[in-house]
């Protein structure tokens, strides 16, 4: 894994601007700290950090192809390609010469053998740039579920880009500005596909290309959701999701430095650690996040019916791992300089409060002694596991299902902001929009009606929308501390196969996730296949509520916050008249976590 950025311009010798390339470069430190380079051309610059993880002695970059002294191609490249093995293979009986055993080098010569179409033949985790100076065009790719973030920035004579918008912010020619449709999208928890919040930049779309030449930009997608008839039965069904889990978890275990698991105890990461377990040679190295106290004080609510603790250790001593539980304390999560370095590794006005603190904390501590760790992220996604996927209001309600259920509180109603911002952002429209282009775009299956196809409908919403916050919010907090975090359960193989299943199947049990429980059940301990799921944890130690409450009081005391440009003072003081409470929780979390973005970022507001 590692950061990547550039800049095009076919109206400008960028070999003139060296230190802007490199100031965009060092904004990727944290993503590569293990080596940097760049690659420079009239017209186009690259820059790049490494995190070694394949071919730690190769592999530099950006990786220049050239024949006959001709440069053909550079790649920047960030990511992994599981079948990197094969694509070598295949390219060598075509004839082609490799000088490092990285897969970077496998995705750069597939280029240059079949050009864009190399998209199609890759199975992995990926951005990258591929800058071809014989058509003097830029391709930029991202992979099909979006696991790794990629970034641009048109401009009056080419494109910027970059891993993360720091990348891109430390070009002059980009401008911190917000509007009211990027402040809209960051306060609604929707995850609008291309939408990069800041005006001038977008995301590129997961599964899609965008082509940068002297006649402009093009985008493209190349892969989808479709909808197919699923003609297996249930036996095989399950046999079929146990035998791409295997083969997936064995191809993301391969790396040449110290891998381990991220582990919950909850139905996902056990079957990532169990089935590791079972690939590997040796035990098994695992990792948990745990609040002190937390097991002993829990109070179970509509979201979170157990702790983790009991279930984690009951995996760890099933499959025998090496495992290190990393227990927090309010002190932790109150920590300035944990909260400092969260809100850069975002970059923007989006926070889930503790569980950012929390899961960066987990990170940094995992990355003293590995370098790769296994997640369960997406298989809710995929499999069809949170509650609101089985609440019957929240299914059938006209938005994303996710908003139905208050799982952020009533983000169409902020009760901080003020009346002529909330006026100007009309976020309640604002997420029907989004709702209804979604909708729209779903995919259909010719005769499936009433509640398959709305299961359908609401997967997708969760594929293309859902998992792309959280897809998002492990990859900042990770690379921000140098981890490379993979996700088996967002192979594009699985996701297809599961998308297609029949919600009947999905649930054949009366459970969440019946098809990922049967396929896994036989290697683990029957405490973690009867267990209910339960997300992520956030502390429940009122305390830390107390002393969110604390800090916005000093906000409102000193006067000088720029985040009261948009939050109210008084319906603040209101908030806070409340009391402490987990309940009054997030409110507080976006009011600091905006004082500190529009500040450190010099953000111009422009509604």
């Amino acid at each position: 894994m590692c950061g990547i950025t550039g800049w095009v311009a076919y109206r400008h010798d960028l070999t003139t601007e060296r230190d802007a390339v490199a100031a965009m470069t060092e904004t990727m430190v944290c993503r590569g700290p293990d080596a940097g380079g760049s690659w420079f051309a009239q017209h186009a610059a690259l820059g790049h950090r490494r995190l070694s993880v394949i071919d730690i002695d190769g592999g530099a970059q950006p990786m220049v192809a050239a024949r006959d002294g001709e440069v053909e191609a550079v790649i920047t490249y960030s990511g992994e390609a599981y079948n990197f093995k094969e694509l070598r293979a295949e390219l060598i009986r075509r004839g082609h010469e490799f000088s490092t055993s990285s897969d970077t080098e496998v995705v750069l010569r597939s280029y240059l053998e079949w050009g864009a179409g190399l998209v199609d033949r890759l199975n992995g985790m990926y951005a990258f740039a591929i800058w071809d100076p014989r058509s003097e065009e830029l391709l930029l790719v991202r992979d099909r579920l979006g696991i790794k973030p990629l970034y641009y920035y048109p401009t009056a004579d080419g494109v910027l880009f970059g891993s993360e918008p720091k990348a891109i912010l430390a070009n002059p020619l980009a401008k911190a500005v917000i509007g009211a449709e990027g402040l809209a999208e960051a306060l609604s928890f929707v995850k609008t596909p291309e939408v990069a919040i800041l005006d001038g930049m977008h995301e590129v779309r997961p599964g899609s290309l965008v082509r940068v030449s002297r006649s402009g930009l093009r985008k493209s997608t190349y892969w989808k959701l479709e909808a197919r008839e699923h003609t297996d039965d249930l036996d095989t069904t399950i046999s079929t999701v146990r035998e791409l889990l295997d083969d997936i978890v064995a191809r993301q275990l391969i790396s040449d430095v110290p891998l381990c698991t991220l582990l919950s105890g909850g139905l996902d990461s056990s079957a990532l650690t169990a089935l590791a377990a079972k690939s590997l040679d040796v035990p098994v190295r695992s990792f948990s996040v745990d609040f002190a106290g937390y097991t002993e004080n829990f109070q179970a609510d509509e979201f979170r019916p157990s702790p983790d603790a009991p279930f984690v250790t009951d995996v760890a001593e099933h499959v025998a791992a090496d495992h290190t539980n990393i227990v927090l304390n309010n002190a932790d999560l109150l920590d300035d300089g944990a909260r400092k370095a969260v809100l850069r590794a975002r970059d923007l006005p989006i926070s889930m409060g503790d569980m950012d603190i929390s899961l960066y904390l987990l990170f940094q501590e995992i990355r003293k002694r590995s370098t790769v760790a296994l997640s369960g992220e997406s298989a809710d996604e995929v499999f069809g596991g949170y509650a609101w996927f089985h609440n019957e209001q929240a299914v059938n309600a006209p938005t994303f299902p996710w908003l139905a259920m208050h799982v952020m509180g009533n983000v169409d109603r902020p009760d901080f902001l003020r009346e002529d911002v909330v006026g100007k952002l009309d976020i309640g429209g604002y997420i029907q929009q989004r709702y209804a282009e979604a909708i729209a775009e779903a995919p259909k299956l010719a005769g499936e009606s009433g509640k398959e196809a709305r299961m359908r409908e609401v997967s997708y919403l969760h594929l293309t929308r859902f998992v792309n916050s959280l897809l998002d919010r492990k990859d900042r907090m990770s690379m921000a501390v140098g981890l490379e975090v993979r996700v088996p359960f967002c192979d594009h193989r699985l996701v297809e196969y599961v998308f297609n299943a029949p919600w009947a199947m999905k649930t054949f049990d009366g459970r969440e996730k019946s098809l990922l429980r049967a396929a896994t059940a036989d290697v683990l301990p029957q405490s973690v296949v009867d267990r209910v799921k339960s997300p992520y944890p956030s502390t429940q130690d009122t305390g830390y509520d107390s002393a969110l409450h604390d800090r916005v009081s000093a906000l409102l005391h000193a006067g000088t916050s720029r985040a009261f440009e948009l939050v109210d003072p008084d319906k603040t003081r209101s908030l806070l008249d409340r009391g402490s409470s987990i309940a009054a929780r997030r409110p507080l979390e976006v009011i600091l976590t905006l004082d500190g973005w529009l500040s450190d970022y010099d953000v111009r507001v422009e509604l």
